[in-house]
């Protein structure tokens, strides 16, 4: 079973609900373009991938090249989630 950094704490937290969406061919592979879903205070991206993979195992081949934004900032793995923020979840820019 999947826990999250601050459940690993033993800390009882709230919950935050965060909306997250999916572009391009990430679209397509995991047969949605956005949910939402409930994480504890203190989650971070990386607990957010991690539950995003347990569902949606295919994903987790692109671990390595997906590109993560909040809002219009790009976002490292240990950003912080904050409560109603919207994720979005891009391939790689690809230029021609």
């Amino acid at each position: 079973m999947y826990r999250c950094a601050a459940e690993r704490t033993g800390r009882l937290t709230e919950q935050m609900k965060i909306r997250v969406q999916f572009y391009a061919q990430l679209c397509d592979l995991t047969g949605i373009r956005e949910f939402d879903v409930s994480l504890p205070e203190g989650a971070t991206i990386r607990d957010l991938l991690e539950l995003i993979y347990s569902q949606r195992p295919a994903l987790r081949a692109h671990d390595k090249s997906i590109l993560i934004g909040s809002g219009v900032e790009f976002v490292d793995r240990a950003y912080k989630l904050k409560s109603g923020e919207e994720i979005s979840i891009m391939p790689p820019v690809q230029g021609g």
